[in-house]
């Protein structure tokens, strides 16, 4: 909820809100000292869901930036904000302005295409974000929005696969399965179909996480390579894969990106932004 005691942003526009948000934020820069509240209305496409945004900019005594092709909706703005004296940005207008002279041609005002043009980028980058923000079982209440979870013991490559599928606009989370500890109750609930096991034999775990022991220099990692711990933790994790019906491989000696690409195989999951 905004804190009324703080001067509120609205960025209204007819897409995702990207372009106003990136001009925004490279003025606010210069202002690096200020707190204010920012909210992001994005798809507005009529002149009615205008006029509600503009009243309601005028009740909370709020700035308004925008981004809108549609001279309707645009003609909408300057109107409402003039009546209302809701102060107005119009990010694009200038723009539109000099290259109608410069091209003798009237813009296609249509809502999206910047981000149908440059959409691989966009849904890249939103990947990587919701990956880092839900790497080793951040932010459980969100895992039913991921495309894919990853899951195994520590130093099975959980995190390295994800940020691998993030790239290719996949959003990934991953979860550790710790010995010891109750499995997140909430992954429990996602679809189990999202769900991929990543097994490790026990010679390889040893390896790998004796690497990491001596890279931390910590007297205190003794369970943490035990050949007979290590050996229960791998069979408790997998059992846990097999009860939940999540499929599951071997992933000792693979690369990441063969993880990555055998993950999607198996259960022939495309990305819906692709």
């Amino acid at each position: 909820m905004p804190n009324f005691d703080l001067p509120v942003i609205y960025v209204v526009s007819d897409g995702r809100g990207e372009t106003c948000n990136q001009w925004l934020r490279a003025a606010l820069v210069q202002f690096e000292n200020e707190d204010f509240d920012l909210v992001t209305w994005g798809d507005v496409r009529s002149p009615r869901h205008v006029e509600e945004i503009v009243n309601l900019a005028a009740e909370k005594n709020a700035a308004i930036f925008y981004t809108l092709v549609s001279p309707q909706t645009r003609e909408a703005m300057l109107q409402q904000c003039e009546e209302l004296l809701v102060p107005a940005v119009d990010v694009l207008g200038p723009a539109f302005g000099a290259l109608h002279d410069l091209f003798h041609a009237d813009p296609m005002a249509k809502p999206g295409l910047f981000y149908a043009s440059d959409r691989e980028r966009f849904d890249r980058q939103a990947a990587i974000d919701f990956t880092l923000k839900h790497d080793d079982g951040q932010r459980p209440h969100e895992l039913d929005q991921a495309d894919i979870i990853i899951v195994g013991v520590s130093r099975s490559s959980k995190s390295t696969t994800c940020f691998y599928l993030a790239y290719q606009g996949i959003m990934a989370a991953n979860v550790p399965l710790v010995p010891g500890t109750p499995v997140l109750p909430q992954l429990l609930k996602v679809d189990p179909a999202k769900v991929i096991g990543l097994r490790m034999n026990v010679s390889r775990l040893i390896t790998v996480r004796q690497a990491r022991a001596t890279h931390l220099g910590s007297p205190h990692t003794d369970y943490y390579i035990d050949k007979r711990a290590l050996a229960m933790e791998v069979a408790q994790a997998n059992q846990l894969m097999s009860v939940q019906g999540w499929v599951s491989f071997d992933a000792s000696y693979m690369a990441v990106e063969e993880i990555a690409r055998k993950a999607i195989r198996l259960r022939g999951w495309t990305p819906k932004r692709s």
